[in-house]
C-alpha cells in the first residue's frame, strides 16, 4: 500500500468522532509545527533495517539516571507542563474538559517526600478543566507564591478537544499557593491577553524579585502588522491592572529552498538572565534575536527592536526554530525542531514525520549574525532510520514522533524531552561538539484514559513532553501519557545538577542568575551601578530559593 494512502485511511480513522476542523492559525495546539528537512549525509550510526517497526523501538532506559518517584496522575493521558514549588507539582492538561476525560484539571501533586509523590488535589477554576481550552503552560513566581496558568483553546483533532473553533478565548489565570494554598490553590487574578498566546517566559527582576514580574508571551501570527510578541506585566497581580508591550515582526518572509513559503509564525522564545536579550524561535523563519532593554528599563514608552537584521536570520527549512535557550555563560544558543508523525501530513501539507527533529547549537557572538555551529541527533533522526521503518510500517510513524522538543540547560548539560525517546541528556561543555550522556524512557502504562491522537497511537507508549525542571537537585519531567517522574541524575557533571536548587529554561527562577549573572544595569542617568548591587540582588535570589528548601527522604 503507498505509504501516502496508508496515512491517509489512518487519519480518516480518526476524524471519524470528530465534529470539528483542525485550525492552522496560531489558535491550533501545536500550531501542526512543522515538516520534516531534508536528510544530511549518511549517519556515522548504523540503522538495522528490514527488521518489524516494533523492534526497532527503542526499549525502557535509566542510563545515568535513578528513578525515585512516579505519579502515573490517574493514568489520564494527555498530561501538559509541570511547575514545581516548595514540594509540590502542578501538572496541566494538554486536552480539555469534556466528560470522557479523566480529571482534566491541573493536578495538584505533594511532592514533599520525592519517592511517593501523591495526588492531593485539582484546579478546575479559570479556564482549567473548560472545554475546549488546555491549561497548556505553567509557572510559578516563588517570591509571591504564585501560580501563572496559561489556557488557550485547542485542537479538535491533534488533542480531542471540543475544538478551539468553538471558543477563542485565552487567558492567564494566577492563583495563589501560599501556606495551604499550596495544596489548594485560590484564583486572586486573570489576565485577558488581545491575542491568543501559544508559550511564556516567565521573568523576574532581580532587583525586586518581590515586587516584579513580566510575562514574554509568543502570539503566532504570519501577519506583518500584528504583533508576534507580548511583554505583560504582571506585578499588580490580584489588582487587575496589567501592562504590554508588544512587538511585530514586520519583515517579509522568504520562499526556502524546496519552494515552500516560510513558515514566519513565532513559537518560543528564550530570555537572558537579565531580560535585555530575547531569543526567537519562528517555526519557518529561525533564529533571530531582539533587544527588550527598554522594557526592562521602564522606558516611557518602550520599544522592543531586532538585534538581528531579517536578512541575516539563522533558518533552515519548515520546521525551522521550536525553541530557543541560550547557554549559561556562553555566546552560544541551542534550538530545537519539534516534527510530528505522518499523520500531520494531509492535514496541514507539507511534510511531516521520520527523521523528525533534532538539537543545533548556533553561535550568537555576534547577535547581528547568528550561524549553525553544531547538529545532534539520535539514530531516529538519522535518514537510514526511516528507509525500511516507514514504508515498512508507515501507521507505526503516523502518530509517533521521536523529535527533540524542550530543553533545560545548566552550564555543561542540556536536559531535553525527545518525545518518544524519552528524556534525552547532551553534554553541551563544548557546545560545538554535542555529545551523549544520559537517557531515561520509563516502561509506558499498560493503558491511559486519553491517548493523545498526535503523537500517542502509534507503537511507542512514551511521549515525553515539557520543560524539564530541576529543583534541589533532582529533576522532575512528565510524559504526556505516563504521568510524573522524579528523577536524580547520575551521569557526567552529576555534581553540576546536585547542587542545583532550582531552575528551568522557561524562566529566571533560581539559579539562572548565578549561572549567567545579570549584566550591569545603569542609572537614570546612565552612570553603572557599583557591582555590589547587581551582586546583591543575585544573592537575595539564591537565598530565596534555598529557604523554601524542604527535606527529603531520597
Amino acid at each position: 500500500m503507498p505509504r501516502f494512502l496508508a496515512v491517509t485511511i489512518l487519519v480518516i480513522a480518526l476524524l471519524l468522532p470528530t465534529t470539528a476542523l483542525a485550525q492552522t492559525t496560531g489558535r491550533s495546539a501545536d500550531l501542526l509545527d512543522g515538516r520534516a528537512v531534508p536528510p544530511l549525509p549518511a549517519p556515522s550510526t548504523d540503522v538495522t533495517l528490514g527488521v518489524p517497526a516494533a523492534d526497532m523501538i527503542r526499549g525502557a532506559a535509566t542510563d545515568g539516571f535513578e528513578l525515585l518517584g512516579h505519579e502515573p496522575l490517574g493514568n489520564r493521558g494527555m498530561n501538559a507542563a509541570i511547575a514545581v514549588h516548595d514540594g509540590y507539582v502542578y501538572v496541566g492538561s494538554r486536552t480539555d474538559g469534556q466528560p470522557q476525560h479523566l480529571n482534566p484539571g491541573i493536578q495538584v501533586v505533594d511532592a514533599t517526600d520525592p519517592t511517593a509523590p501523591t495526588v492531593v488535589g485539582e484546579i478546575t477554576e479559570g479556564l482549567a478543566a473548560d472545554v475546549s481550552h488546555t491549561s497548556r503552560e505553567l509557572r510559578v513566581w516563588p517570591q509571591r507564591d504564585l501560580l501563572v496558568v496559561l489556557n488557550f483553546g485547542c485542537s479538535s483533532i491533534l488533542h480531542a478537544c471540543a475544538g478551539s473553533e468553538a471558543r477563542s478565548s485565552s487567558s492567564f489565570d494566577l492563583f495563589d499557593i501560599s501556606g495551604d494554598r499550596a495544596a489548594a490553590p485560590v484564583l486572586i487574578d486573570t489576565y485577558a491577553p488581545p491575542a491568543t498566546p501559544h508559550e511564556f517566559f516567565l521573568w523576574v527582576d532581580p532587583e525586586a524579585p518581590s515586587d516584579r514580574a513580566l510575562l514574554f508571551w509568543t502570539a503566532p501570527t504570519s501577519s506583518r502588522t500584528r504583533p508576534s510578541m507580548y511583554v505583560t506585566d504582571i506585578s499588580g497581580a490580584g489588582t487587575g491592572e496589567f501592562d504590554s508591550t508588544s512587538w511585530v515582526a514586520d519583515f517579509p518572509g522568504r520562499a526556502l529552498a524546496s519552494g515552500e513559503a516560510e513558515d514566519r509564525r513565532l513559537h518560543s522564545i528564550g530570555v537572558s538572565a537579565d531580560g535585555r536579550t530575547t531569543h526567537l524561535a519562528f517555526l519557518g523563519a529561525g533564529y533571530l534575536a531582539l533587544d527588550t532593554s527598554q522594557v526592562i528599563d521602564r522606558a516611557p514608552a518602550p520599544e522592543i527592536t531586532l538585534l538581528t537584521p531579517a536578512g541575516n536570520r539563522a533558518a533552515w527549512t519548515n520546521p525551522g526554530a521550536h525553541t530557543s535557550v541560550p547557554v549559561p555563560g556562553t555566546d552560544r544558543v541551542l534550538v530545537t525542531d519539534e516534527v510530528y508523525g505522518d499523520l500531520v501530513t494531509p492535514i496541514a501539507g507539507g511534510t511531516h514525520g521520520c527523521p523528525w527533529g533534532w538539537l543545533r547549537t548556533l553561535d550568537v557572538s555576534d547577535l547581528s549574525a547568528p550561524t549553525v555551529t553544531a547538529e545532534y541527533r539520535l539514530p531516529e533522526n538519522q535518514p537510514g532510520f526511516c528507509e525500511e521503518l516507514v514504508e515498512g510500517s508507515p501507521a507505526g510513524t503516523a502518530a509517533t514522533s521521536y523529535s527533540a522538543h524542550n530543553p533545560t540547560v545548566t552550564g555543561d548539560l542540556a536536559f531535553i524531552t525527545w518525545h518518544s525517546a524519552g528524556l534525552q541528556v547532551v553534554d553541551i561543555s563544548d557546545p560545538d561538539q554535542p555529545t551523549f550522556a544520559a537517557q531515561f524512557k520509563p516502561e509506558p502504562l499498560d493503558a491511559v484514559v486519553t491517548e493523545d491522537p498526535a503523537l500517542g497511537l502509534g507503537l511507542d507508549k512514551v511521549i515525553m513532553w515539557s520543560y524539564p525542571v530541576i529543583s534541589d537537585g533532582l529533576v522532575y519531567v512528565v510524559d504526556v501519557r505516563n504521568g510524573l517522574y522524579i528523577l536524580r541524575y547520575t551521569g557526567p557533571h552529576a555534581e553540576e545538577v546536585a547542587g542545583i536548587d532550582f531552575l528551568e529554561s522557561n524562566s529566571n527562577v533560581g539559579d539562572a542568575l548565578l549561572l549567567d549573572p545579570v549584566a550591569l544595569p545603569t542609572d537614570s542617568a546612565g552612570l553603572e551601578r557599583p557591582a555590589a548591587v547587581v551582586l546583591v540582588a543575585t544573592l537575595l535570589m539564591g537565598l530565596s530559593a534555598w529557604r523554601r528548601r524542604r527535606p527529603t527522604s531520597a
